[in-house]
């Protein structure tokens, strides 16, 4: 879980610099606000559509949302891992 937080930080983070130093060299009369501001609302953009994907994903190949289990998953890892959440 740790590796795959830190690939989408730095594909994140990569993408926002590259946009920003992307958007400078394309327009440089533009100030560097807006260079800033269109490559933050770029990010966003990638990350809601990534977030809607995975959702449709995630609907579409579990018949029940609330009640299906992964592989290996049983009642009682899943009220284990409920329970640590909670404390």
């Amino acid at each position: 879980m740790l590796l795959t937080l830190a690939w989408g930080s730095l594909f994140f983070l990569g993408l926002f610099a590259l946009s920003t130093w992307g958007l400078r060299r394309a327009r440089p009369e533009w100030p560097m606000y807006d260079c800033l501001m269109i490559s933050t609302r770029l990010v966003s953009s990638a990350q809601a559509v990534l977030a809607t994907a995975s959702g449709i994903i995630i609907i579409f190949y579990c018949r029940d949302v609330v009640t299906d289990r992964g592989l290996g998953e049983t009642e009682g890892t899943s009220l284990l891992a409920a329970s640590t959440r909670q404390n």
